[in-house]
């Protein structure tokens, strides 16, 4: 029997990516796991993948910028899986840029997409989460935040430092109720950051070269197990924390 055996999981952004490896790592331990994002062929792909292995997932197109879609996406998660024990924030439009570059409506789209659309679901799954006696909460965040230069990530860096302020409200105020709630802030063979290096790939050079273990992170089996070690009654104890899942590179101090 798997850690997640008889859970639920909610993961945003499963199409790809990050998102993709937490679900199918939660999916590998036994959780029934509810995929969201926007496109529904690349959901549809992850639950094909998911029932490959003999697990159970269901695919749900989600704006997380809306907040109709959000309030959907957990009453039908509820309704054909029986409840949610675990809350993955994974999806992200990523504000980049130098101050001056970024508009308005790029700042306001990472803001609704990040930290609004956080504090949405955690507030959306809350009375699931007690419903079932406790539960697990994670919030991606970025090590862009402690970043030794932070030239052209300011508006990124804010968005994600103000995730994590709601993890740390969140984990203070529900902690008595069995809820824990942690961020995560991963190096991974994204397609966010293939982006980034093939964009800035002296910078990416340079950066790299600073990861002690010499390599980027692997969506399933370096970042999705160690989702799954987080919501396992292993960490019962560890609350309100960045764990850095980045090979060692940041420092959050």
């Amino acid at each position: 029997m798997g850690l997640m055996a008889g859970k639920v999981a909610l993961v945003t952004g499963g199409g790809q990516g990050v998102g993709q490896g937490i679900a199918l790592a939660l999916a590998s331990e036994g959780a029934a796991v509810a995929v969201s994002g926007r496109t529904i062929e690349k959901l549809e792909h992850t639950c094909s993948l998911i029932a490959e292995r003999g697990g159970t997932a269901i695919p749900l197109a989600c704006n997380v910028k809306e907040a109709g879609d959000l309030a959907r996406m957990v009453d039908e998660t509820v309704a054909r899986l029986g409840g949610i024990d675990v809350l993955v924030n994974n999806a992200q439009e990523v504000p980049n840029g130098k101050l001056m570059e970024v508009s308005d409506a790029a700042f306001l789209a990472g803001f609704e997409s990040g930290p609004l659309a956080t504090h949405r679901l955690m507030k959306l799954v809350h009375p699931h989460l007690v419903a079932r006696g406790g539960g697990v909460i994670i919030n991606l965040i970025s090590s862009v935040s402690v970043r030794w230069d932070m030239t052209g990530y300011g508006a990124y860096a804010a968005v994600k430092k103000a995730i994590h302020a709601l993890t740390r409200a969140a984990a203070a105020e529900w902690g008595r109720e069995g809820i824990r709630v942690l961020s995560i802030a991963p190096h991974a063979e994204s397609p966010g950051l293939k982006w980034w290096m093939k964009n800035n790939p002296e910078e990416a050079e340079a950066f790299f070269r600073t990861i002690p273990l010499g390599r980027v992170g692997r969506l399933e089996e370096d970042i999705g197990r160690a989702v799954v070690a987080l919501c396992s009654p292993d960490m019962a104890y560890l609350t309100g924390a960045i764990v850095p899942l980045d090979g060692g590179q940041a420092h959050f101090g």
